[in-house]
């Protein structure tokens, strides 16, 4: 048995550790997953698809805030040079998450009047002031987690995953059955956010203690230094989630009903595969992939490689998803989620694309072609918000279908463009 186990570990710790980190990763948000699929059917039996839609609208709003909140200094902490430049690029981040979500709380204080005179935020009331909330929480898991990620600390990250996971479902399952309230989604979802926080910041603080102190005039210095951040992949982060968020808005403004919970809730079951391969592949490919690069390794064939195995293990289950989902989801979530079945299916060829294009995305960055991520952000916005707006004013009753084969024709391109580059072309 013991030489079986070293077989394995050795197996594990082959190109530097990438599969081993990915387990690691994997197995934790695994954890999460099952317990969030654990939990699914008694949410859907306690809140109904309009309840999920409000949710919807209200991750739409804090995913486009929270993406940009640390203006994506967060993302240059694995790739800093040194453990004190990172460092400096964790206390920027913090910085700058704090100062925006305070901004985004006097705008909403400042003009909730006049927000919840639209129909999609009025169901939100005073529950709006939880955006900021939100914005926050997940600006600092975010720029936490790219530290650990610096550090190679992906037990603790998976570790904080589960703790997402146990601390979102069980609020939300709790509150929801006491008050028979939407407000235990929001609730819930603050959680998912932010759980394992407490945990990714003491290990850092740890970090911290074998590293010079930060003094505020070289913050400054940093900023500048790392200025293509906020200048062009800032931009880039809001362009590509608002791309993906903006439409479960406009639809929620367009189509008022139970059409965005289904939406969102597909999305969500969807996603359930993209978090625990795709973003699991796609955090360990950004510390690898850049200690490739750095080295003058063959970056193209590592990309290759990962994306063989993406499609691989991405393929069977999809083609099963697609088929069965109309049949399956229905009986699981109850017979208020009936339709359900039918968004999936639908849905299968833009996700299948989108697990197999996400995890690389971040070699255009390696490779310093921000502003050709840029470019195809600014396209993806386009094909997916202002034509879907055009869509939902001609005819509405095919937005929700124009929105999901605009995000498989957006992702061909994607990963298209993506070879090309890391190839060198």
């Amino acid at each position: 048995m013991k030489s079986l186990l070293d077989k394995v570990n050795a197996k594990l710790n082959a190109q530097g550790g990438f599969f081993k980190a990915v387990s690691v990763l994997v197995g934790g948000t695994a954890f999460a997953q099952v317990i969030g699929l654990i939990c699914l059917p008694i949410l859907t039996r306690i809140y109904t698809p309009e309840d999920y839609s409000i949710l919807g609208v209200y991750i739409a709003i804090v995913s486009i805030f929270s993406v940009i909140s640390c203006l994506r200094f967060e993302i240059a902490i694995p790739i800093a040079k040194s453990d004190f430049s990172a460092k400096k690029l964790l206390i920027l981040s913090i910085y700058t998450n704090f100062l925006i979500s305070i901004l985004l709380f006097i705008t909403i204080t400042l003009l909730h009047s006049y927000l919840v005179e639209f129909a999609f935020l009025a169901k939100l009331e005073n529950t709006i002031y939880l955006i900021p909330l939100g914005v926050l929480v997940a600006g600092m898991y975010s720029a936490f987690q790219f530290w650990s990620i610096r550090k190679n600390n992906y037990s603790d990250i998976a570790r904080s995953r589960m703790m997402q996971a146990i601390s979102g479902n069980s609020s939300s399952i709790l509150i929801g059955y006491t008050y028979q309230s939407f407000l235990g989604l929001m609730i819930g979802q603050i959680f998912n956010l932010g759980g394992g926080i407490l945990k990714l910041s003491l290990k850092a603080l740890q970090d911290f203690k074998e590293l010079p102190k930060v003094k505020r005039h070289v913050l400054f210095k940093t900023f500048v230094e790392y200025k293509n951040y906020p200048k062009y992949s800032t931009l880039e982060a809001l362009l590509n989630t608002a791309a993906l968020q903006l439409p479960i808005i406009i639809i929620g403004f367009f189509l008022i009903g139970p059409a965005v919970g289904f939406l969102y809730l597909a999305m969500r079951i969807l996603g359930i595969p993209m978090s625990l391969i795709g973003s699991s592949m796609g955090q360990v490919y950004v510390a690898q992939g850049s200690k490739i690069y750095e080295r003058k390794g063959d970056l193209y064939n590592f990309t290759i490689r990962i994306l063989k195995k993406l499609f691989k293990i991405t393929l069977i289950p999809f083609l099963l998803l697609a088929i069965l989902s109309p049949f399956l989801f229905g009986f699981i979530l109850g017979e208020d989620w009936g339709q359900i079945g039918w968004y999936i299916s639908l849905m299968v060829p833009w996700y299948f694309m989108h697990i197999l294009t996400s995890p690389l995305s971040m070699s255009l960055h390696i490779v310093g072609k921000q502003k050709v991520a840029l470019i195809l952000q600014g396209f993806n916005l386009f094909l997916r918000v202002i034509v879907l707006i055009l869509v939902c004013i001609l005819n509405k009753e095919i937005a929700v279908f124009y929105y999901l084969l605009s995000g498989f024709l957006f992702y061909c391109i994607y990963l298209f463009v993506i070879v090309k580059k890391v190839r060198g072309d």
